[in-house]
């Protein structure tokens, strides 16, 4: 049985991944990659990439392929292009790329931490109304530990690796 860090190690022997400041130098050049952002709604609201498509994780499959409501056109028509997936950590993010490639996708990389990351290299992020991002007020955000309720119970061992 997997867990959910097996699952991500399984995809990132499969799925390349390039720093926020690679991602940015890749940003200047002509072949463009298409930066896909598959957070939820309001987390993309509140700060993405400038440029950046988004598609939520739960509709990419439908967004990768015509004749869905979800269909992305620029997205389906990327398959040879370079396309970098973007979550918050890099977690999600490596799942995605790993199912892109399952869809022919040729060129998809994640994002190696995330928006994080990107955030915490001060590279710039706009929200919906395209105004810049503060990066601190934004970190704080983003650094927000797990709530209590969310962690294993004393005694009990979270699952690791495969079982």
């Amino acid at each position: 049985m997997h867990t959910y860090e097996s699952l991500v190690n399984e995809a990132l022997e499969t799925v390349a991944e390039i720093f926020p400041w690679d991602l940015e130098d890749a940003m200047d050049i002509d072949e463009k990659p298409l930066i896909v952002d598959i957070r939820e709604p309001a987390k993309f609201t509140m700060a993405h990439i400038e440029g950046s498509l988004h598609v939520p994780r739960g509709q990419l499959e439908g967004a990768c392929e015509w004749n869905y409501l979800e269909t992305e056109p620029e997205l389906v028509m990327a398959r040879e292009r370079p396309v970098v997936l973007v979550c918050c950590s890099g977690r999600r993010s490596a799942l995605a790329g790993r199912t892109m490639m399952l869809l022919g996708y040729r060129n998809v990389k994640s994002l190696k931490t995330g928006i994080k990351g990107w955030n915490d290299s001060d590279l710039p992020l706009i929200d919906a109304e395209g105004e810049c991002v503060d990066a601190d007020e934004l970190d704080e955000i983003l650094s927000k530990p797990v709530p209590l309720e969310k962690l294993a119970p004393e005694g009990i061992k979270p699952r690791s690796g495969h079982d």
